[in-house]
């Protein structure tokens, strides 16, 4: 595992990489200043071919963004023996629903085997702090943050349940109603927090039932595991 700190990655490079993360890209342009922060508590990390990335059972805040190269998702079976339930690939998040529910990661993550390296863009959010705690992150960071949050996990859910129309809790998203209060406002924070959260419930649902294999025979060979 090879470390950068982001002061040392010149700013056109920067831009680039990250061009392609809606939220980040959102924050730079309405507050450089909150930009700057979220960057303060950010790196890059490089990963060997075959290095863990993330550890079944731990505690952090940190989510990632896979720049480069392949990540194979591992969980245990209903008899505890390990097995290869996805690949993560570049474009993808990594780490975001442990964030949002402040839970153990839920498998163990490696660069594949078949892959030189991989190259991950990561932010420890723990400078959050509390919800409704502006000193760092500015209430307006933090609801497009939310609303982000919000977006990511629901279209997730949809690419399940248009893989897997059958399984019980292919619908239960949709009885999730939006927020359609006054918005910019710490209400709307509320809410949005509330509905990450209960999302992020839903998708650990499906993770787990994939894990354990428990669902129709035939149907899950291989299923796209949200972490």
């Amino acid at each position: 595992m090879n470390i950068r700190d982001i002061s040392t990655i010149p700013a056109d490079v920067l831009e680039t990489l990250l061009s392609a993360i809606p939220f980040y890209k959102t924050v730079k342009k309405q507050d450089p200043q909150q930009f700057s922060v979220l960057m303060s508590f950010s790196r890059i990390i490089h990963y060997a071919s075959g290095e863990k990335v993330i550890s079944r059972g731990d505690l952090d805040t940190w989510s990632y963004f896979i720049v480069k190269g392949q990540l194979v998702v591992s969980v245990p079976n209903s008899e505890g023996q390990e097995h290869q339930v996805n690949y993560i690939t570049p474009g993808e998040v990594l780490g975001d629903l442990s964030v949002y529910l402040q839970s153990p990661r839920t498998a163990d993550v490696y660069v594949d085997d078949n892959c030189r390296e991989a190259v991950l863009f990561g932010t420890d959010f723990g400078m959050f702090g509390e919800l409704t705690d502006y000193s760092r992150i500015s209430l307006a960071t933090k609801l497009e943050y939310y609303r982000h949050a919000i977006h990511s996990v629901r279209w997730k859910l949809e690419m399940y349940r248009s893989k897997y129309r059958t399984h019980p809790l292919a619908n239960e998203h949709r009885s999730i109603t939006l927020y359609i209060g006054t918005k910019g406002g710490e209400e709307e924070l509320q809410a949005l927090f509330t509905q990450a959260v209960t999302l992020s419930k839903l998708l650990l649902k499906w993770n787990e039932s994939f894990g354990s294999l428990r669902f129709v025979e035939g149907e899950v060979p291989s299923p796209n595991l949200h972490l």
